[in-house]
């Protein structure tokens, strides 16, 4: 069976990985070097007890105020593209209080077995930095922390253990957070990677593997023969293969119709910025700003912002400022930078209703897609890479795809949202 895989981001290279250490012949092909964009800039957070889907309640309204700060969490171009307006009234469409818990219990049941999964990484030679101290939410707003308890029950169901801090009780946890914190929650068992050592060494086994990868090599066309993918081009190479996994990020949406599907895959900006250490106890999301801050070895990176736009990834420094003041409302004795800091930026795949799209690819019987996963990608790459394995290897269709499967999408547009 030799399976060629588009996409060398986390969702292409673990699923690349999966496969080939289930004995499958792969083939991984990149448009540039793996593993760059939001695969390299995120977070690294493994937080399953994190992973809401983007729509909700309020969101809508949230966002047409925030489109009036250029320095807000979130900035939607407009646009009078009708994908575009298609995507958006998709989001509207999924902003509810029981899509977002569908989609929320969706995914925990996906990333359940994450954190073994990258222990079993870790035992399998793979060398990159990880951090088991859990995740603390912080919230300088009491009704946004209200909002987070409406669904511990789910979380609580998975065996994450909240633990809920308000008042000093959350200052006695962290010390470092200032009065204006008016509580949080803390979750022991969730924790954060270096991403782009992350996707270093998943290239690096992959390469141990004996998988061929193929950089540098954008997708041009998809030569389809009686319902079959036959073959995939990228200039003067000829990739041929059994089965066809279509996982490039953000790029997704575009290179879908190539396989005479159009899925509703957009991209979505974020930043991250590495800054000196700061002496944290865990990982910390400054809950109200959207902002994420990650202590490493080497420094902390601060990730934010999302940006509804193009294909394209431009530095907005107004946003970038957003970011690195965030912690000074959070943080006792927090300075930005005096020196100047390298922002780096990467393209989110988004869909409508916030969650992945993973199965079938059209009506084609050997090709597949795994895409979509937004800000959610670490958590749920080992889920997502077991189940489409045991999909294109085995024909095996696993219960904890269904909320993600690309039927729910029709012409390009969310077809229903719970």
């Amino acid at each position: 069976m030799h399976t060629v895989v588009i996409g060398g981001g986390v969702i292409g290279l673990t699923t690349a990985y999966h496969l080939a250490r289930e004995g499958a012949t792969v083939t991984l092909v990149d448009a540039r070097p793996t593993g760059l964009g939001a695969s390299d800039v995120n977070a690294g957070w493994i937080v399953p007890a994190e992973a809401a889907p983007v729509p909700g309640p309020g969101v809508v309204l949230t966002s047409l105020k925030w489109m009036l700060r250029p320095d807000s969490p979130l900035y939607i171009r407009p646009s009078l593209n009708p994908s575009f307006l298609s995507f958006m009234f998709g989001m509207w469409r999924a902003s509810n209080a029981k899509a977002q818990r569908a989609g929320f219990a969706g995914h925990l049941a996906l990333a359940e077995h994450t954190v073994e999964v990258f222990d079993e990484y870790r035992a399998d030679g793979m060398d990159f930095e990880m951090h088991n101290e859990g995740l603390l939410m912080a919230f300088t707003r009491k009704e946004n922390l209200d909002h987070h308890l409406t669904h511990l029950d789910l979380v609580k169901r998975y065996g994450l253990e909240p633990t809920v801090l308000v008042g000093d009780d959350v200052r006695t946890h962290e010390p470092l957070l200032s009065d204006a914190v008016e509580g949080g929650l803390f979750f022991p068992k969730e924790r954060h990677v270096d991403p782009g050592a992350l996707a270093r060494a998943l290239h690096d086994r992959l390469v141990g593997l004996g998988v061929d990868i193929v950089e540098n090599a954008p997708v041009e066309s998809v030569e389809i023969r009686n319902g079959r993918v036959r073959a995939i081009r990228s200039g003067s190479r000829t990739f041929i293969g059994d089965r066809f996994l279509l996982a490039a990020g953000a790029w997704t949406g575009p290179l879908s119709k190539l396989f005479g599907a159009s899925l509703p895959v957009r991209p979505g900006k974020g930043y991250s910025v590495d800054v000196e250490p700061f002496a944290l106890r865990s990982a910390t999301n400054l809950s109200d700003a959207k902002v994420a801050v990650t202590p490493l070895s080497r420094n902390l990176r601060l990730a934010g912002t999302m940006e509804f736009g193009g294909l394209d990834e431009d530095i907005n420094q107004v946003r970038v400022d957003a970011i690195l003041r965030a912690p000074t409302t959070y943080f006792r004795g927090w300075e930005p930078p005096r020196t100047p800091v390298r922002p780096q930026a990467g393209m989110r795949p988004m869909t409508p209703d916030g969650l992945p799209v993973m199965g079938r690819l059209g009506g084609l019987s050997n090709a597949y897609v795994s895409t979509g996963h937004g800000m959610l990608g670490v958590t749920l790459a080992p889920g997502s890479a077991a189940a489409m394995t045991d999909l294109i290897l085995r024909d095996r269709q696993s219960p904890l795809l269904a909320p993600f499967a690309p039927a729910r999408f029709s012409g390009g547009r969310l077809a229903h949202a719970s």
